[in-house]
């Protein structure tokens, strides 16, 4: 089958709460993965997840004209910013030398104005690949479209206002230098709604990327949410092919079942792109690897 790679997996699910990570856990995550064809994964949880962002970045919400969004926002993190990242880090890093196919990452999500609060952060710490997500803009978390508050939100606004200020969001962190590889490029399409001139922001989605050097995520999660599409859309993952921008592939996995989930069936559509090889990663370094 060749190799594959998933570089975007989760070890607790939104809404629960986070347990002391194990060996044992990844272990189970690397024998999953193996079992569908997938060569190595990368354990990449939520920074927001950690009590050390909590401590560096919490409040940034409060920048947010909208008291109920910024309410929203508040009672989120404050539903998962609890677990220790040292901790996360020594048991990523003890499984990698236990011999097991993993590597050490991070999902940073963006913070208007605040991105070197998170290079800060994140400097010195061992990691092999971090993710750079937009899961929010301001205070409107809108991945989180079962929310009723969310969901309210996207039925008032425009979609190319969404679509504007994702991509101005989207920029920013590709230019931070704080992560490698851009995740779910086009997230904004997540509910289905999508601009009359989607071409627009792909030209600056793709810019972003390539111009700062990034790889982009192809992932199979959009075929699990409403817009019933992987990430990114072949005509945005035609224009990275295009402009020579590395890609790695991902489940965006939250829990055991979904490791690996729809990864072999991203192949036709990295090959349509003209994608022979994947992108791996060591130290923050990419490492080519051969698709077929």
């Amino acid at each position: 089958m060749g190799f594959l790679l998933d570089y975007h997996l989760h070890l607790w699910p939104h809404g629960q709460a986070d347990s002391k990570v194990t060996v044992d856990h990844i272990a189970a995550y690397c024998e999953r993965a193996a079992a569908v064809g997938v060569s190595e994964i990368a354990v990449t949880e939520h920074l927001f997840r950690f009590a050390q962002a909590d401590a560096v970045l919490g409040g940034f919400w409060d920048d947010d004209r909208d008291p109920t969004l910024r309410a929203n926002m508040g009672t989120y993190w404050a539903d998962h910013a609890r677990a220790d990242l040292d901790a996360y880090v020594d048991t990523v890093l003890a499984a990698k030398h236990a011999g097991l196919n993993v590597v050490l990452g991070l999902e940073v999500d963006h913070y208007a104005g605040r991105m070197d609060k998170v290079a800060a952060l994140l400097d010195g710490y061992p990691f092999d690949v971090l993710l750079g997500s937009v899961h929010w803009l301001g205070a409107w978390g809108f991945d989180n479209y079962e929310d009723p508050v969310v969901s309210a939100e996207w039925d008032a606004r425009s979609v190319e206002d969404v679509w504007d200020r994702y991509a101005m969001a989207l920029e920013e962190l590709a230019a931070s230098g704080v992560c490698d590889v851009l995740a779910h490029p086009d997230l904004a399409k997540v509910t289905g709604r999508t601009p009359a001139a989607p071409h627009e922001y792909h030209d600056r989605i793709a810019e972003a990327i390539a111009g700062n050097g990034l790889a982009a995520e192809v992932s199979s999660a959009g075929w699990r949410k409403p817009v019933g599409e992987a990430y990114p859309a072949p005509a945005l993952l035609a224009r990275l092919g295009a402009a020579g921008v590395p890609v790695t592939t991902a489940s965006d996995a939250h829990d055991l079942a979904e490791v690996g989930a729809g990864v072999e069936e991203l192949r036709p559509l990295l090959a349509a792109a003209g994608y022979g090889f994947l992108t791996a990663y060591r130290a923050r370094r990419p490492v080519p690897v051969a698709l077929r």
